[in-house]
């Protein structure tokens, strides 16, 4: 699934108990954010246990289904129905080790669906310090869904003895007495069609409601002339997808400009994880693009800097030809350390764009338009028609200042700006 793949959800089986399966053959479909994949079968034999349940969130490097290789028949194992295992239960089973991720520590339980997950490494630490059941579900939880994480349970432990009420209490009280967003009322009317959103209208939604929550949002706006890179573009376009097989849009070439502002400004290339900065060592963009159902995937060039304009040209165009296919892997949505949407494809001239948690800074380019502008010459100065387009940058007020965001769009600003009209291919 990639490095930064933590977890993914079972969308569907394609196959089910019994069936013969080929090597690589898909075996079920899996999300993981944005992304919906066919996850093939590394052997070939007969499917003879699956164990989880379309719709549930697994860990990565769990076991989810067990495959018969030899020539023998099979005992297949019906999938277990949702909520079928109960706490309850006189009858004491034995428990699969991938269902064990889901046990808690020094219990012998299964979380319910929709109930609180402990990762192994929380249990080992409750089993280990004699925490309960009942005091960890206690433990308010900062990660995703509100799970209970290391630090949190980590941070938890020095005021434990002796101090465990006090503590605890306050924090549900204030969580239980925290005000609540409040949504408008809407009215229907008897014209009016209700639309359910998609799964991935949800997450960006979502994503997007958290970004807004999360981060000061500033942004700054420069208007710069990229005459030359038009022209050379004009001039090479069909000599370059000639030699190279590959059409070449403007995104590569700001791409290139945005990667080399980021190695002068470093410190825009970062995240915030509570009082601290995290510097990225790598430069990894991010591309918005629309996908036909109108809905918003953000695919990343990794490492961007280390590529020269050919490289970044079949790596965009590859990432968002699959990205209009659904052919991406989860892998390619994740590890973003800045991003890129480009309005100007729709014909705005600029645009204010929502910070792509967990980064700092999002540029956004317009259309580029033709304009009298003002040139100096050494006879002075004169008007010109000249290609404009405006770039904006929205950024993290908590950990960037004007002067870095000003100074980093600029710099971009310059790179396009000096483009050179010469540049072989």
């Amino acid at each position: 699934m990639g490095e930064s793949v933590a977890e993914a959800t079972i969308i569907k089986w394609l196959k089910k108990p019994g069936d013969t399966i080929e090597e690589d053959e898909p075996v079920l479909e899996i999300a993981t954010d944005k992304v919906d994949s066919e996850i093939p079968s590394p052997v070939a034999g007969v499917l003879s246990e699956i164990l989880f349940e379309e719709g549930q969130t697994i860990l990565v490097n769990s076991v989810i289904a067990k495959i018969n290789v030899s020539g023998d028949a099979p005992q297949v194992i019906a999938s277990p129905a949702a909520g079928a295992v109960k706490a309850e239960s006189p009858q004491k089973e034995e428990v699969p080790a991938a269902v064990q991720e889901y046990v808690t520590a020094g219990e012998e339980i299964v979380n319910q669906p929709g109930g609180r997950f402990y990762s192994p490494l929380v249990k080992n630490i409750a089993k280990q310090e004699n925490i309960s059941l009942a005091e960890l579900e206690q433990i308010p939880g900062t990660g995703k869904d509100g799970r209970l994480t290391k630090d949190d349970l980590l941070a938890y432990l020095p005021n434990r003895n002796g101090q465990k009420e006090t503590t605890s209490a306050p924090k549900q009280e204030s969580a239980q007495t925290a005000p609540k967003m409040q949504t408008p009322a809407v009215s229907v009317s008897g014209g009016d069609e209700i639309i359910e959103m998609d799964r991935m209208r949800k997450l960006i939604a979502d994503h997007m409601t958290m970004s807004k929550q999360t981060s000061a949002h500033v942004t700054s706006f420069v208007e710069a002339d990229v005459t030359n890179m038009v022209l050379w573009r004009e001039k090479n376009k069909k000599e370059f997808e000639k030699k190279e097989g590959e059409k070449i849009t403007y995104t590569p070439i700001i791409m290139e400009a945005v990667a080399k502002a980021i190695r002068d400004l470093p410190m825009i290339n970062i995240s915030v994880d509570g009082t601290k900065i995290i510097k990225r060592k790598n430069i990894n963009i991010g591309m918005a693009t629309a996908l036909p159902s109108g809905n918003l995937i953000v695919p990343v060039v990794k490492n961007a800097d280390q590529m020269n304009l050919v490289g970044l040209t079949k790596k965009v165009n590859d990432l968002a030809h699959r990205a209009r296919n659904n052919k991406l892997v989860p892998d390619e949505i994740q590890g973003g350390t800045f991003t890129i949407t480009n309005v100007g494809t729709f014909g705005n001239v600029m645009g204010t764009p929502i910070i792509n948690q967990p980064q700092v800074a999002i540029m956004a380019v317009g259309v580029i338009k033709k304009k009298p502008a003002v040139l100096e010459t050494p006879q002075g100065d004169v008007i010109a028609i000249r290609h404009m387009m405006f770039c904006s940058l929205s950024y993290d007020h908590r950990v960037v200042d004007g002067s870095l965001g000003g100074s980093f769009l600029q710099k971009v600003a310059q790179y396009l700006e000096a483009f050179d009209i010469n540049r072989p291919l």
